[in-house]
């Protein structure tokens, strides 16, 4: 079972704050969009150009203060990344969130989902 199915389905991570849970999860999505970026632009598993990126949003994801209540980066109040790593990563997120429902069905019905509910809550509240 791959690392991210662990923190999605794992009720064993008493250890972990919620806030920490959310982090993982989100590292790990990133992961995954970036690797299917780099699996069918660049032709490899994850290029150094990729795992560049990677790095740079793991450093943005741990460092960023609105985890507790935003719920993706792009509904984020502060945009914490430099804008040429913001225009790398949204390439990839619009290149990959078109194929993600191919490669992991459920994860993107789970993003999907909380988009939803936080724009209800947006709109209702």
């Amino acid at each position: 079972m791959s690392n991210i199915f662990k923190i999605y389905y794992n009720t064993n991570m008493n250890d972990m704050t919620k806030i920490q849970k959310k982090r993982e999860r989100e590292k790990d999505l990133v992961f995954l969009m970036i690797k299917i970026f780099c699996n069918l632009k660049h032709k490899n598993n994850i290029c150094a150009k990729c795992m560049e990126l990677y790095d740079y949003s793991k450093n943005r994801i741990d460092k960023c203060r609105f985890m507790e209540t935003k719920t993706f980066c792009s509904a984020c109040p502060s945009h914490c990344y430099k804008n040429d790593m913001r225009e790398r990563i949204r390439e990839v997120m619009i290149f990959s969130s078109k194929r993600m429902i191919f490669y992991h069905p459920i994860l993107t019905l789970k993003h999907i989902f909380i988009i939803l509910k936080a724009k209800l809550r947006q709109k209702f509240f």
